[in-house]
């Protein structure tokens, strides 16, 4: 999941080197059926990117030359366009990938609590990101940091979310190329002397995708979104209906998955993991669940797929059902535990056990080559929808906070525009470096810190959605400590089998021996501190920022006027959005 699998995903769970299987294979025969529908489906969605250009596009906005035209999508999108981006925007290929992987590798701790997550999801997107909707349509907000710099009056504060956002996206990037590149592996594909060459098809992918996202910005993952999650629902209700009746009952595919989690892993001398959660793990698993919950619409690119809808209650009904896609996540899960039953191997192309191709390989193995294409395309597909929005949101949020607000205050639409598009690349091209330069293993490392990051601006953007009380120092300071705690806290948690730091998201509260998820430890910090030196400034009486905004912006819905943006504010007595420097 986009926001909500980070946490597990940097276990030991999704570890080659947990898992007490050795390999018996060191190469895959390609499958040239598979092979060729994963190639004719990505041939059919990249023509869908480019030709989304002109979807839905009046003639005088050819070329989209604004952030909202480019970054939003006109903000024109309607409930069932909004449907299958936000799903095709926060069950994301990596998702496919690790969930199933972490159930098959170490049960449900580790795996099934994202489902419990996402229900526990959409009643905070009901609540939150309608008003944020409102108030963003208000003023003409394309990030989360705009609505954080307007509503405190502080382009420090502001600055602090845009960083945050932008390096806890970046892992995210990187990891959808992770996810086509199991796809690739599995495939047969990625292997050989000449590294150029192994890496070429994942080369392939991310030009075609950086083309049409410089092209047709949101539009592209919008109308992709559609195929994706298509492809998505087929395969997985296909694959959760046929696979128990050639392997076995669910009964049986249980009794399989829990002799494995009872059997002892000889690299760590403990059970290899748990079929359901122990009373030794409730803390971990709730908090983990509710962390994720509350960090995942405070990633820009959930932000980004909420602000481009048309209204406010097109997000509410979204909100309402959205959880079908939990459903479908459950049953994704439960693959885990079938590939147990079905004796898959995911065996990389180094011959090793590799969790991650679970999934790929089980439905190489059980199904038709055509129908095991078409699954293999649901997953390739579903990393290009998330990363282009994550790369337009990430760059929306250095073009509108970064670039405009400190280097050039009174840039054009228009540059605004052409800035953004061009950093959506260069942010691509790091997320591929990152994956062919560095071990995969980093990029989990830094999403787990990226997950940890981005609910430190839980406070200042939340908070600022009800109320003014909280004091932007003491919010920028706040946001401070949960950040250093997070990292450090991180970092000390080392993984049992390699002995590396960053090797898992579980420690101990502060003072305590709960198990926790370190991002809410850190959002404790933070918002203790935030409250405590609140208090403390108002005492002093310490200046405060300029509020933008007023109540009535927040209810505001899509026929209700914006305020107008004048440059000179001393001139007329109507507020506008800018904000004096913290």
């Amino acid at each position: 999941m986009s926001g909500g699998y980070f946490g597990a995903s940097a276990t030991t769970a999704v570890s080659a080197a947990s898992h007490p299987v050795a390999a018996s294979a060191t190469s895959h025969p390609i499958d040239g059926v598979a092979l060729t529908v994963v190639i004719v489906i990505f041939a059919i969605v990249a023509v869908m990117g480019f030709v989304a250009v002109r979807w839905r596009v009046k003639p005088e906005e050819r070329g989209l030359k604004t952030l909202d035209q480019w970054g939003l999508g006109g903000r024109g999108f309607g409930s069932w366009i909004t449907w299958f981006l936000l799903g095709g925007d926060l069950y994301t290929a990596y998702t496919f990938i690790a969930v199933p992987a972490a159930m098959y590798s170490t049960g449900a701790v580790s795996g099934f609590f994202a489902v419990p997550y996402t229900v526990v999801l959409y009643p905070i997107v009901f609540l939150l990101m309608a008003r944020l909707w409102s108030v963003s349509h208000r003023h003409g907000y394309v990030t989360p940091a705009d609505f954080v710099g307007g509503r405190y009056g502080s382009k420090t504060l502001s600055t602090a979310i845009a960083v945050t956002g932008i390096v806890a996206t970046m892992p995210y990037i990187a990891l959808q190329l992770v996810g086509i590149k199991a796809v690739l592996a599995t495939l047969g594909l990625g292997s050989g002397a000449n590294a150029f060459l192994a890496d070429l098809p994942l080369i392939i992918a991310f030009v075609v995708l950086a083309a049409y996202t410089y092209t047709a910005g949101l539009r592209a993952p919008a109308v992709i979104a559609v195929v994706k999650d298509l492809l998505i629902y087929i395969a997985v209700i296909v694959a959760i209906i046929w696979l128990p009746s050639q392997i076995g009952d669910w009964g049986s595919i249980f009794d399989a998955a829990a002799k494995k989690m009872s059997a002892t892993n000889p690299a760590t001398g403990s059970p290899v993991g748990s079929i359901i959660p122990g009373a030794s793990s409730f803390n971990a698993y709730w908090t983990l669940a509710l962390g994720s919950a509350m960090a995942l619409f405070m990633y820009p690119h959930s932000v980004t797929g909420v602000l481009s809808t048309r209204s406010r209650n097109t997000i509410r009904r979204n909100a309402v059902v959205l959880p079908i896609y939990s459903l479908m996540l459950g049953f994704l899960a439960l693959l885990g535990y079938v590939a147990i039953k079905a004796g898959t191997n995911p065996v990389d192309l180094n011959g090793k056990i590799n969790p991650q191709l679970v999934v790929p390989q089980l439905f190489l193995d059980h199904f038709p080559s055509w129908f095991a294409g078409v699954a293999l395309a649901a997953i390739a597909v579903g990393a290009l929808v998330p990363a282009a929005i994550m790369s337009i949101a990430a760059s929306n949020l250095f073009t509108r906070n970064i670039y405009r607000d400190l280097f050039k205050p009174k840039a054009t639409p228009q540059q605004e525009a052409k800035v953004s598009k061009l950093v959506s690349l260069l942010v691509k091209l790091g997320a591929l470096l990152f994956v062919l330069i560095m071990d995969q293993s980093a990029a989990i490392n830094m999403q787990l810190l990226g997950g940890v990051w981005i609910l430190q601006t839980f406070p200042a953007i939340v908070a600022g959605l009800y109320t003014r009380w909280f004091h932007r120092w003491a919010l920028l300071i706040g946001w401070a400590a949960g950040i250093v705690y997070g990292t450090v806290a991180a970092y000390n948690v080392v993984n049992p089998v390699t002995g590396a730091h960053f090797g898992g998201s579980i420690s101990a509260f502060p003072f305590t021996n709960v198990p926790v998820y370190i991002a809410v430890s850190a959002f404790v910090i933070n918002a203790v501190v935030s409250v405590v030196l609140t208090l403390v400034f108002r005492a002093l009486k310490v200046r405060d920022g300029r509020d933008a905004t007023t109540a009535s912006d927040y209810g505001a819905d899509e026929n209700d006027p914006k305020v107008r943006v004048v440059e000179d504010e001393s001139a007329t007595n109507e507020p506008g959005p800018a904000a004096p420097v913290a």
